[in-house]
Order: C-alpha cells, then sequence, then structure tokens
C-alpha cells in the first residue's frame, strides 16, 4: 500500500516558480530590438527590427492626427528613443502595454498620411521586419486652361532634364567592398556631382530620384523621373564579384528578351531583389495585358538608350578600365520606363580594392561625373529632344536693338559672358546697335 505525503513547503516553491517561468516563457512573444527610420522627401519609413514574426493591425485617429499600430504579443526590448524627427512626417512616438501581452505604439503626426504596413521574412542582412511606410497625402493639381500650343523662342525653350538615379539606400547598402565602403553611399556621391555639374552645363539640368540615404522602389524611381519630364534615365551603381581581382566599369541598357552575357543576366537579377532587400509590398502586379503594352512602347527607348549608352561608354573608358568593350543588355526593371531612354551604368568593381579605394576619392567620383556628362552631352547634340534650347540653339543669332548690354543678352540666353565674347570674338563688352551676335551652345 502506498501512502501519498503532502509536500513540502521548499518543494512547493520550486514549483511555483517553474511555473511562473513556463508561463513568461511561453508568452514573451516577439521582442521590437530596434527601430529605424528612413525620412524621403515625400515620405517616412519606419522599420521595427523583430525577434520573431508578428501579428499587427493599425488605423489613423484625427484632432491631432495619430497612427495607432497594436501588434499582438510583443514587448519592446529597449526604449524607442533617439530619433530625429526633423524631416520626417513625425513629431513624437509613444508605445504602451495593451492587454498585458501586446504593445501599442502611437505615431505623432504633422499632418495628414497615407499609411501602408507589411512584414517581411529574413534574409541574409536582416532578420524580422515590420515596415510601416507614411506617404504625404498630395494636392490635386488644378486644371489648367486650354491654349493653344506654339514653337517655343529659345529665350522660352526648356532644358534637357537628365533623372540621376543612385541605386539601392537605406535599407538596402548594396554592394559592399573589403574596407566595408556602402554601394549606396558612394553612387550617391557620384549621382550629385554628376547634378551639380549638369546644373551648370548650358541647356541641361538634373534631377536626382534620392537625395539621402533612404529606400526607393525600383518602379517609383522612374515615376519620379517621369513626373519630371526627364528626358533620359540613368541608374547608377557599384559592381561586385566573389573574386576581387574582377575589374572595370560597364554601361547595360535594358534587354526585352534576354541577357547578352551570364554576368549581366546574374546582375540583372541581384539589382532586381533590391526591391525585395529594401522591403517593398509585391501586391500589384502587371497584368498580360499592360506587359504586352509595354514591351511594344519600349522599342523606340530601347534603340534610343543604345545610342546614349555607347557615347557614356566612350567617355567612362577613359576614366576607368572597362569590363566590357561593347553595351551590354539585361532585364533590369528599373530600366523599363517605355517612355525615355534609360541606361544603367556599373561604374567600378567595389569588390576589388583598387576600385574600391578610387570609389571612395572624391577627386575619382568627379572624374566619373564628368565622363558621364561628356556622354551626355555627345548624345543630345546629336540627338536634342524638340523644344529643348540645345535643339534651338545651333545657328542661334541675336541681332543687337538699342539699350542691350552684353551682359544682358548673356542673361537672356541663358549662357556666360565669356562664352558670348569667345563665340563673336570680342575684345570687351562693347556690341553696337544692329551687330549680330553668335549665341554659342556651350555657356
Amino acid at each position: 500500500m502506498m501512502t501519498l505525503r503532502k509536500p513540502s513547503k521548499p518543494f512547493l516553491g520550486a514549483l511555483a516558480l517553474l511555473a511562473l517561468l513556463f508561463s513568461v516563457t511561453a508568452h514573451a512573444g516577439a521582442v521590437i530590438e530596434g527601430l529605424r527610420m528612413w525620412p524621403a522627401p515625400d515620405n517616412t519609413r519606419l522599420v521595427f527590427d523583430l525577434s520573431g514574426r508578428v501579428e499587427h493591425t493599425l488605423f489613423r485617429l484625427d484632432g491631432p492626427d495619430r497612427l495607432v499600430i497594436d501588434i499582438k504579443d510583443a514587448r519592446l526590448g529597449q526604449p524607442l528613443k533617439g530619433l530625429d524627427y526633423t524631416k520626417s512626417h513625425l513629431s513624437g512616438i509613444r508605445s504602451a502595454v495593451r492587454n498585458d501581452s501586446d504593445l501599442r505604439v502611437v505615431l505623432d503626426l504633422r499632418g495628414k498620411v497615407r499609411p501602408k504596413s507589411f512584414v517581411l521574412a529574413p534574409n541574409e542582412q536582416y532578420g524580422h521586419r515590420l515596415v510601416i511606410d507614411l506617404h504625404g497625402e498630395a494636392q490635386q493639381p488644378s486644371a489648367e486652361p486650354q491654349v493653344k500650343k506654339r514653337a517655343p523662342s529659345l529665350a522660352e525653350a526648356r532644358d534637357i532634364v537628365i533623372a540621376i538615379d543612385a541605386g539601392h539606400g537605406g535599407e538596402d547598402p548594396g554592394a559592399s567592398g573589403p574596407s566595408r565602403t556602402r554601394e549606396k553611399d558612394v553612387v550617391l556621391a557620384i549621382a550629385k556631382k554628376l547634378k551639380a555639374m549638369l546644373d551648370r552645363e548650358p541647356g541641361m539640368s538634373g534631377v536626382l530620384t534620392r537625395t539621402g540615404d533612404y529606400f526607393i522602389p525600383l518602379r517609383k524611381r522612374t515615376e519620379i523621373a517621369r513626373r519630371h519630364r526627364a528626358d533620359i534615365f540613368i541608374s547608377i551603381h557599384a559592381d561586385a564579384f566573389r573574386d576581387r581581382r574582377a575589374y572595370g566599369s560597364s554601361v547595360y541598357i535594358l534587354s526585352p528578351r534576354g541577357a547578352s552575357s551570364e554576368h549581366a543576366r546574374l546582375l540583372a537579377e541581384k539589382e532586381n531583389a533590391s526591391d525585395l532587400i529594401g522591403g517593398v509590398s509585391l501586391d500589384d502586379k502587371d497584368d498580360l495585358l499592360a506587359s504586352v503594352l509595354l514591351d511594344l512602347s519600349q522599342t523606340a527607348s530601347v534603340e534610343m538608350s543604345s545610342d546614349a549608352a555607347a557615347s557614356v561608354l566612350a567617355q567612362i573608358k577613359g576614366v576607368n578600365r572597362l569590363h566590357k568593350r561593347q553595351v551590354e543588355q539585361a532585364g533590369f526593371r528599373v530600366l523599363k520606363s517605355p517612355d525615355m531612354p534609360s541606361i544603367l551604368i556599373e561604374t567600378a568593381f567595389i569588390s576589388n580594392p583598387t576600385e574600391e579605394r578610387n570609389l571612395r576619392s572624391s577627386s575619382h567620383q568627379g572624374k566619373m561625373a564628368r565622363a558621364i556628362l561628356a556622354g551626355l552631352r555627345n548624345y543630345f547634340r546629336a540627338n536634342p529632344p524638340p523644344g529643348t534650347r540645345m535643339a534651338l540653339l545651333e545657328d542661334q543669332r541675336h541681332a543687337v536693338s538699342r539699350g542691350e548690354t552684353l551682359t544682358g543678352i548673356a542673361q537672356r540666353y541663358r549662357v556666360s559672358t565669356e562664352s558670348l565674347r569667345s563665340a563673336n570674338n570680342l575684345k570687351g563688352n562693347t556690341i553696337r546697335v544692329g551687330q549680330v551676335l553668335q549665341i554659342p551652345l556651350d555657356g
């Protein structure tokens, strides 16, 4: 016969402690290990780094504007502090425990936003993430009265607009060099130098798809270019390969069919995957009809892209060795814009120690930007878009009227006084009424 003894108090205490530990472990849920913010000119991205996958809901509140995020079965690993809200859509972040096990995060907003959220599974660079995108609500433009169009004069003609796309950014650093140089940093530096040079170039101007360290989806990059009515789209990158001896610059255009080399195919796959690295919701797939129409409309832009790419490649070879001596083709998603020629430049192999050092050099960055500018200049001189100053500046002359000055004429045609003197073999600024001046293409 077995008799049961009453458990001792120490034994009961140990059981209670084990039960408590088991309860805490079972309901620990995911831990928010960190929070990163990437402010962009028209949106703000918040990325919660998580120890595991979570479920969440979000809703907006008015008066004042707030966004509430409820994260199920989660807790903070550290306070949500240290963020600079100056250039973001936020004025602050608060958090509190809800229902004993859930976490509520409140975003205090500066105004109305369109929020979008999604979770991302771990990849090679990051663990589980909850991404919150805040887009400013755009104002609808007022209707413009219809006016009859006429050919612009030189003073009214527009500049050729170059859209400069610095690859990667924010959550997506791109490739890294042996000394941990990040692709997203060096290509942005080159892009900014190129824009500054373009803005000083008579008849041309540049627009950046990103001006800082934040992520932009591939499709939105071309949307930005289209919004600025760009005449060409230039995407700047830095290549990488497992063999550090790989070297050289390359220029690519879109291939509607297949890649021109195995390296081009692999490179396109890597660049196209940046949307997944940076965190993009893939809920807006193209349908078959849109795909067919896109392919048909791209034919002309691919031909123009090929000419522009060849012109740029010819100039780059004076700055850096070439990886391939001809323009290559691959299926880059960022180049799929049917209404403008588009090229992608791999400035160098950041995985090559020598080329990595060059990419970090401000002097070398400037040389690369000048080579790209020279290639674009040569292309557009031969193929100036209608209605642009470059299309009208060839053989442009001006008859001097009473009261006009050389400086005033230079300002009217947006060229420098020095270039105007040089084009007309003038010793000083003296001009006479009735004198016909040649307006130079370069200012």
